[in-house]
């Protein structure tokens, strides 16, 4: 079963390992190719100097946490195959790094888009207080938070004494896996209403700068077109990979069929491989790097347009 119940039970109820599921093979190589993608993120954020500015500093959270969820996907495949009959605490620790990475990714993910509406909401001082060591600290209570989520499982956070209570988020109990999906929905919610008050800055301020240069109409739309095409993107995809896998844990129990959790699971964990395209490669210094790194050179036609925290 999903977040590596499955060997738990079956040897509880006295059974061993059976044929592996596609679906694990193909939540397995998803999490290989989100660990390899986001540690490229990495690599490049620590070994460039120039990217050291706060902004990176969130993208590198975002990244790290994306590289872990990888790596538990791969350790949760590992557990339930692998180890015949794992320890309970093992399956629980490799459901509590599941737990820990992704609630950091979405943390991270809201980390970023209050960056960004806080570099537009207050243009005039935020860049200035806004420094390495404010935004190292709160990251590191961020990462302190997670963490606490992810040792839930190990504290009690799950079913392993009564089956009958487990969710589709085994070995979360069904009250537990609701609470989580809640405080999901809480976040997409916030962080929907964050980027519709981007927008709306971001407009008001391209027309203040068109009437001020006497733009052509034309040219006014350009940039906040872009920029809710970019915004409608952002969105779309996470919603579109999250909302129905946490509306599901909200509403399924354990005796649903396993098919449905992964056919949920799958779009949301390969979230973790657009966020990268979305929050690194978009970026012209990351991508400057990453030219230098693949072939010591950069394109003629590479842009080299300065880029902040508040671009969509």
């Amino acid at each position: 079963g999903y977040w590596g119940l499955g060997p738990v039970t079956a040897a509880a109820a006295g059974g061993g390992g059976g044929a592996v599921s596609p679906w694990d093979i193909a939540l397995c190589a998803t999490g290989t190719a989100v660990a390899c993608e986001n540690a490229l993120v990495l690599a490049v954020l620590f070994y460039t100097p120039s990217l050291r500015a706060p902004m990176f500093l969130l993208i590198g959270s975002l990244a790290l946490a994306d590289l872990l969820a990888g790596l538990g996907l791969v350790v949760n495949f590992t557990v339930q195959y692998l180890l015949q009959p794992p320890h309970a605490a093992v399956a629980l620790s490799a459901a509590g790094l599941l737990l820990t990475a992704f609630s950091a990714s979405l943390c991270s993910l809201l980390a970023i888009t209050i960056d960004r509406y806080l570099s537009l909401y207050n243009a005039l001082t935020y860049h200035t207080e806004r420094t390495r060591t404010v935004t190292g600290a709160l990251l590191l209570l961020l990462w302190l938070l997670c963490l606490g989520v992810g040792l839930l499982p190990l504290l009690g956070w799950n079913c392993l004494r009564d089956r009958a209570t487990c969710s589709v988020l085994r070995p979360l109990t069904q009250d537990n896996a609701a609470a989580l999906a809640v405080t999901f929905l809480l976040l997409f919610a916030l962080m929907l209403q964050l980027y519709l008050q981007i927008c709306r800055v971001a407009f008001r301020h391209a027309q203040q700068i068109a009437v001020q240069h006497q733009f052509i109409a034309t040219a006014q739309a350009t940039s906040p077109r872009k920029g809710l095409a970019t915004l409608s993107f952002i969105l779309g995809t996470f919603a579109l990979c999250w909302i129905p896998f946490a509306i599901y844990s909200l509403v399924a129990d354990s005796s649903y069929p396993a098919v449905y959790t992964y056919a949920l699971a799958l779009p949301a964990a390969c979230h973790s491989l657009i966020n990268p395209v979305i929050y690194a490669f978009r970026n012209p210094d990351i991508q400057k790097s990453l030219w230098l790194a693949c072939c010591g050179c950069v394109p003629s036609t590479f842009s080299s347009r300065p880029r902040t925290s508040s671009d969509v």
